[in-house]
């Protein structure tokens, strides 16, 4: 089973990410800010991460230049997942390392489109979505 960490501070959302994710078939850890995401990552790298950007203690985009500069750390796929939906924004997370980029809200076909896109899961059946 694969595993994803979601990355954000609103409990709500990473319920919802995780409900989500899970219905994909993985397996997931959440954290609540960019420094405890990395502690997590120093223990094990996850398959996927699904990374706000605006989050306090250490935000996404430092999480993510840290994350990249770990052993290992350019195997996990990661997607940002923000508010934040200027051309400016996208590309320094394009550029730092980010795979894909999702708009807030989400829903199921979004997550599962780019996950499918960056090549985490296989394409989902019309059934099955």
């Amino acid at each position: 089973m694969k595993s994803c960490l979601v990355v954000d501070d609103s409990s709500v959302v990473r319920k919802i990410a995780r409900r989500i994710l899970e219905e994909l078939g993985f397996s997931v850890v959440e954290a609540e800010d960019g420094e405890r995401a990395l502690e997590l990552c120093t223990k094990t790298l996850p398959d996927a991460i699904l990374l706000d950007w605006n989050m306090p203690v250490m935000d996404g985009y430092d999480f993510l230049g840290r994350l990249r500069r770990l052993p290992g750390g350019e195997g996990p796929k990661v997607v940002f997942c923000t508010t934040e939906n200027d051309i400016d924004h996208i590309s320094r997370a394009l550029n730092a390392g980010a795979n894909e980029y999702i708009m807030k809200p989400f829903d199921k076909e979004i997550v599962a489109a780019k996950f499918q896109e960056v090549g985490l899961i296989q394409a989902l059946s019309a059934e099955s979505a």
